[in-house]
């Protein structure tokens, strides 16, 4: 299962449920997907298929949002 906690331009934020413990969020988009850390700093951790500039923009989609989808996580994945 893979909730979508958040949509933004043509970008679909996520989670997967079998994950390891670390806080994250992909995010899914027309020309591919990445994956970005929430903790101890927002950085990116993998991608695919994305041009710099989109990276740079989702980067600060993700930081803009960043406490909506820690809360998302822990509502997720309570401990």
């Amino acid at each position: 299962m893979s909730p979508t906690i958040h949509r933004q331009k043509s970008y679909r934020f996520y989670f997967n449920s079998n994950e390891e413990t670390r806080m994250h969020v992909h995010i899914q988009g027309q020309s591919g997907k990445a994956k970005f850390w929430l903790e101890p700093i927002i950085a990116l951790a993998d991608y695919q298929g994305f041009k710099t500039h989109e990276l740079n923009e989702m980067e600060e989609m993700v930081e803009e949002n960043q406490e909506k989808f820690i809360n998302e996580w822990r509502k997720h994945f309570p401990k």
